[in-house]
């Protein structure tokens, strides 16, 4: 016998972070959320769909209109408590004043259980209590969601007492920065209301943990498809006599730059549309690292490279790496490379610094002509700051609650990152890095692939580690 599907309302008073909550729960950011009180005037359900099942549905409900009338009404009531919310939506449903409170009880009527929210950060009220009493007397399994931030707690014990008089649970709950563990949690919570849905949110929390998992390895996949992509890169430009050596150089540094930067970004638009956040972005903090250039040196001295690293790559002369084109080319660069002059700065420098980071060679082509060649990688320096930075998106995008749209200053998981994710992996970590590395420079197919493997089951454990908070 298939188990049927749970089904939860989002009630309270308008403006207290109800569609917040469903949008995180469902992890949908098409909910519409608006400061103005009493924008949702019809109830809209929203499954959340697991390998093409529906496992759970939610439903965003207008707040509550008349309550202390509606409790009036709801006290002198004589039948069955299952029928309350039908008999009170028969009675005023041709009022215009209960408009909304006849539309929250559709759900309820249809026997959703109910997730009642309040904003935690303002007192109690008496109209608090006729909702919270309205709701005792449908007779429906019920949490109560005090929707907060972990700091603001002056009237978390109020609340707390209050509730413990009407409801079979209760949960703070930040819809804005709710993670991944904490929606568990909450749905662990809601197996505790009624006795009879325990079976079929186990169902759902087991297919919750097991849909984690296949995300985190197709992120894994993903990353690992960036860094091939990026260690393996390769890009040429033709030159002859008459070339402007300058402008060469400047147009080969940015090429590579930008490549080996839309591949990152490729790489994050990926792993953010895995994550479901389709429609709003998610928005890094100003002072984040990865709104710095791969090849920016504060990029590198906060994720890589060591002070006196950055002065050896960034120090490299021009004639010194004129001397190694020319040398490269068998002195047959007609001098082109002779004076680089002044593009030994941040991008140029970490790219083609002599070589340090990227390989850089003058090869002969065709009607006797030379191209200068730039990668692949020679550096594993590079597949560090790669990591580090998608690492640090990664953080972001999972622990971005659907239901927050907008950046407030408040910190994230990565922000204010002082050193690599990286850098603190231990030496049998580092040594798959570097096997991996090897890996991609070797012409052995199948050396290539058993790296890459280990890589990707190293990168599913680093992903579940940031999944449960550890770094």
């Amino acid at each position: 016998m298939t188990e049927p599907v749970p089904e939860f309302a989002i009630v309270g008073h308008p403006n207290e972070g109800k569609s917040s909550v469903v949008s995180t729960l469902a992890e949908d950011d098409s909910v519409r959320i608006s400061p103005v009180p009493g924008e949702t005037l019809t109830c809209r359900r929203f499954p959340v769909v697991i390998d093409g099942r529906e496992i759970i549905g939610f439903v965003d409900t207008p707040g509550f209109q008349n309550p202390v009338q509606a409790l009036g009404w709801m006290r002198s009531y004589t039948g069955p408590d299952n029928e309350a919310a039908a008999r009170f939506r028969e009675a005023h449903l041709n009022n215009p004043d209960f408009r909304d409170d006849c539309e929250l009880f559709v759900p309820i009527e249809e026997g959703a259980g109910i997730i009642y929210v309040v904003d935690g950060s303002r007192p109690l009220r008496s109209m608090d209590r006729a909702e919270m009493e309205v709701l005792r007397l449908t007779g429906r399994p019920r949490l109560a969601v005090i929707n907060c931030k972990e700091t603001d707690t002056r009237y978390l014990d109020e609340w707390r007492s209050e509730f413990r008089k009407s409801f079979n649970a209760v949960r703070v709950f930040d819809a804005h920065r709710a993670t991944y563990a904490e929606r568990i949690d909450l749905l662990e919570s809601l197996k505790r209301i009624d006795q009879d849905w325990q079976p079929s949110l186990e169902t759902v929390i087991r297919a919750f943990k097991q849909d984690w998992q296949r995300r985190n390895a197709a992120s894994a996949e993903i990353i690992c498809k960036m860094l091939e992509d990026a260690l393996t890169h390769r890009l040429g430009r033709n030159f002859t006599e008459n070339t402007d050596e300058d402008r060469l150089k400047t147009e080969l540094a940015e090429a590579y730059n930008r490549d080996l930067a839309r591949i990152e970004k490729k790489t994050q638009q990926k792993i953010r549309s895995l994550y479901k956040h389709n429609i709003f972005h998610v928005d890094l903090p100003n002072h984040s690292i990865l709104h710095t250039d791969l090849f920016s040196e504060e990029t590198w001295q906060l994720l890589g490279l060591t002070k006196r690293q950055l002065v050896t790559a960034a120090g490299l002369s021009g004639v010194a790496m004129g001397a190694a084109l020319d040398l490269a080319a068998h002195g047959l660069s007609f001098g082109v490379f002779s004076a680089i002059g002044g593009l030994a700065g941040a991008g140029w420098a970490a790219l083609g610094g002599a070589g340090k980071l990227v390989r850089v060679r003058v090869a002969g082509i065709n009607l006797g002509g030379r191209q200068i060649q730039m990668g692949p990688v020679d550096s594993i320096q590079l597949l560090y700051i790669l990591l580090d930075r998608v690492l640090i998106f990664y953080s972001h995008v999972i622990n971005w609650a659907h239901g927050r749209r907008d950046y407030n200053g408040d910190q994230l998981p990565g922000d204010g990152v002082k050193t690599g994710m990286t850098s603190q992996w231990d030496e049998a970590t580092r040594q798959t890095c570097i096997r991996f590395f090897r890996g991609m420079r070797s012409r052995d197919e199948g050396k290539t692939e058993k790296t890459r493997q280990k890589m990707k089951v190293l990168l599913q454990k680093v992903l579940k580690d940031i999944s449960k908070g550890e770094r």
